[in-house]
């Protein structure tokens, strides 16, 4: 009975189990991070280019 508890006490797989969930929520936390950024930065190359294409097109004739 005493080696069972000595041997729970010395066991540290629980706790580097832990750390790599820890790591892996950052490294998560990051990339989701960066394509925010991105799909905004993109999201704002997108309207400059219509904006270009719009008005290099000229005005339009419908109506």
């Amino acid at each position: 009975m005493t080696l069972l508890i000595r041997r729970f006490l010395t066991d540290e797989s629980g706790a580097t189990a832990i750390e790599y969930g820890l790591i892996i929520a950052l490294i998560f936390l990051v990339i989701l991070a960066s394509v925010q950024l991105f799909a905004t930065n993109a999201t704002a190359l997108f309207d400059q280019v219509a904006t270009a294409v719009g008005s290099a097109m000229g005005p339009s004739e419908e109506g």
